[in-house]
Protein backbone atom coordinates (compact mmCIF):
# COMPACT_ATOMS: atom_id res chain seq x y z
CA UNK A 1 0.00 0.00 0.00
CA UNK A 2 1.58 3.76 -0.49
CA UNK A 3 1.64 6.15 1.67
CA UNK A 4 -1.14 8.21 -0.17
CA UNK A 5 -3.51 5.32 0.66
CA UNK A 6 -2.74 5.51 4.51
CA UNK A 7 -1.72 9.27 5.71
CA UNK A 8 -3.69 11.82 6.47
CA UNK A 9 -6.34 13.78 4.09
CA UNK A 10 -4.77 14.44 0.98
CA UNK A 11 -2.17 11.57 1.30
CA UNK A 12 0.59 13.47 2.72
CA UNK A 13 2.12 13.52 6.20
CA UNK A 14 1.59 16.04 8.58
CA UNK A 15 4.43 15.67 11.10
CA UNK A 16 6.19 12.44 11.07
CA UNK A 17 8.73 11.41 8.32
CA UNK A 18 7.82 8.17 6.15
CA UNK A 19 10.16 5.84 7.66
CA UNK A 20 8.83 7.03 10.96
CA UNK A 21 4.78 6.86 9.83
CA UNK A 22 5.56 3.13 8.50
CA UNK A 23 6.92 2.25 11.95
CA UNK A 24 3.89 3.91 13.73
CA UNK A 25 1.80 1.75 11.02
CA UNK A 26 3.57 -1.85 11.69
CA UNK A 27 3.55 -0.77 15.90
CA UNK A 28 -0.25 0.36 15.63
CA UNK A 29 -1.41 -2.51 13.86
CA UNK A 30 0.28 -5.11 16.17
CA UNK A 31 -0.67 -3.29 19.18
CA UNK A 32 -4.51 -3.32 18.09
CA UNK A 33 -5.40 -5.00 14.71
CA UNK A 34 -7.51 -3.20 12.38
CA UNK A 35 -5.77 0.06 12.95
CA UNK A 36 -4.56 -0.14 9.06
CA UNK A 37 -8.24 -0.48 8.14
CA UNK A 38 -8.99 2.61 10.72
CA UNK A 39 -6.32 4.83 9.71
CA UNK A 40 -4.93 4.63 13.09
CA UNK A 41 -1.75 6.03 12.24
CA UNK A 42 -2.70 8.88 9.60
CA UNK A 43 -5.12 10.08 12.59
CA UNK A 44 -2.29 10.27 14.96
CA UNK A 45 0.31 11.89 12.41
CA UNK A 46 -2.54 14.73 12.24
CA UNK A 47 -2.67 14.72 15.89
CA UNK A 48 0.63 15.27 16.66
CA UNK A 49 0.84 18.19 13.97
CA UNK A 50 -1.22 19.88 16.40
CA UNK A 51 0.49 18.89 19.75
CA UNK A 52 3.18 20.64 21.86
CA UNK A 53 6.80 20.55 20.68
CA UNK A 54 7.37 17.99 24.25
CA UNK A 55 4.27 15.33 23.18
CA UNK A 56 6.00 15.11 19.82
CA UNK A 57 9.30 14.70 20.60
CA UNK A 58 8.65 11.84 23.53
CA UNK A 59 6.17 10.19 20.62
CA UNK A 60 9.38 9.59 18.08
CA UNK A 61 11.56 8.78 21.16
CA UNK A 62 9.11 5.48 21.45
CA UNK A 63 8.77 4.76 18.08
CA UNK A 64 12.64 4.81 18.27
CA UNK A 65 13.06 2.99 21.01
CA UNK A 66 10.85 0.32 19.68
CA UNK A 67 12.72 0.48 15.81
CA UNK A 68 16.31 0.14 17.98
CA UNK A 69 14.73 -2.84 19.84
CA UNK A 70 13.83 -4.40 16.91
CA UNK A 71 17.32 -3.90 15.49
CA UNK A 72 18.93 -4.87 18.34
CA UNK A 73 16.86 -8.14 18.74
CA UNK A 74 16.42 -9.21 14.90
CA UNK A 75 18.63 -7.24 12.88
CA UNK A 76 15.05 -5.82 10.84
CA UNK A 77 13.30 -3.05 11.72
CA UNK A 78 9.91 -3.36 13.08
CA UNK A 79 7.76 -3.26 9.60
CA UNK A 80 10.05 -5.98 8.24
CA UNK A 81 9.47 -8.68 11.01
CA UNK A 82 7.18 -11.21 11.06
CA UNK A 83 3.76 -11.02 13.30
CA UNK A 84 5.41 -14.00 15.77
CA UNK A 85 8.50 -11.04 16.34
CA UNK A 86 6.55 -8.33 16.32
CA UNK A 87 4.36 -10.35 19.39
CA UNK A 88 7.54 -11.54 20.97
CA UNK A 89 8.88 -8.10 20.71
CA UNK A 90 5.94 -6.18 22.37
CA UNK A 91 5.29 -8.60 24.98
CA UNK A 92 9.31 -8.54 26.06
CA UNK A 93 8.72 -4.74 26.10
CA UNK A 94 5.19 -4.43 27.94
CA UNK A 95 6.55 -6.92 30.51
CA UNK A 96 9.72 -4.97 30.97
CA UNK A 97 10.48 -3.39 34.80
CA UNK A 98 10.17 0.12 35.11
CA UNK A 99 12.86 2.37 34.18
CA UNK A 100 14.18 4.35 37.25
CA UNK A 101 15.26 8.16 37.91
CA UNK A 102 12.50 9.25 36.09
CA UNK A 103 13.87 8.06 32.22
CA UNK A 104 11.80 6.29 30.30
CA UNK A 105 12.67 2.68 30.01
CA UNK A 106 11.16 0.55 26.88
CA UNK A 107 7.93 -0.33 28.96
CA UNK A 108 7.51 3.01 29.65
CA UNK A 109 8.05 3.80 25.54
CA UNK A 110 5.86 1.36 25.18
CA UNK A 111 3.32 2.25 26.85
CA UNK A 112 3.20 5.83 25.55
CA UNK A 113 3.07 4.43 22.06
CA UNK A 114 -0.28 2.27 23.27
CA UNK A 115 -1.78 4.97 24.60
CA UNK A 116 -1.58 6.91 21.66
CA UNK A 117 -2.54 4.09 19.43
CA UNK A 118 -5.49 2.68 21.15
CA UNK A 119 -7.00 6.33 22.04
CA UNK A 120 -7.17 7.00 18.25
CA UNK A 121 -8.68 3.66 17.32
CA UNK A 122 -11.68 3.84 19.88
CA UNK A 123 -11.99 7.02 18.47
CA UNK A 124 -12.92 6.30 15.19
CA UNK A 125 -15.87 4.91 14.04
CA UNK A 126 -14.40 1.09 13.96
CA UNK A 127 -13.53 1.35 17.69
CA UNK A 128 -16.41 3.11 19.22
CA UNK A 129 -18.53 0.11 16.99
CA UNK A 130 -16.81 -2.01 18.64
CA UNK A 131 -17.19 -0.61 21.61
CA UNK A 132 -20.77 -0.65 21.34
CA UNK A 133 -21.52 2.58 20.12
CA UNK A 134 -24.40 2.74 16.87
CA UNK A 135 -25.28 5.49 14.56
CA UNK A 136 -29.18 5.43 15.21
CA UNK A 137 -28.61 6.25 18.71
CA UNK A 138 -30.00 9.82 19.64
CA UNK A 139 -31.27 12.02 21.69
CA UNK A 140 -34.88 12.65 20.89
CA UNK A 141 -34.54 16.18 23.06
CA UNK A 142 -31.10 17.71 24.67
CA UNK A 143 -31.20 16.86 28.28
CA UNK A 144 -32.36 19.38 30.74
CA UNK A 145 -30.63 20.83 33.74
CA UNK A 146 -31.02 18.69 36.88
CA UNK A 147 -30.68 21.94 39.33
CA UNK A 148 -33.74 22.61 41.19
CA UNK A 149 -32.91 26.46 40.15
CA UNK A 150 -32.11 26.22 36.92
CA UNK A 151 -29.50 28.40 34.72
CA UNK A 152 -30.11 31.35 33.04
Amino acid sequence: MHLAETAGAGGKLHFLNEEQFESLKALAEAIVPGSTKANVAGFVDLLLSAEKEKHQKEFVSSVYAMENESRKKYSKRFPALSDMQKNELLTAVSSAAKAKDGEAGLREEFENLKEWISGAYYSSEMGMRELGWTPDRVFAEFPGCSHAEGHQ
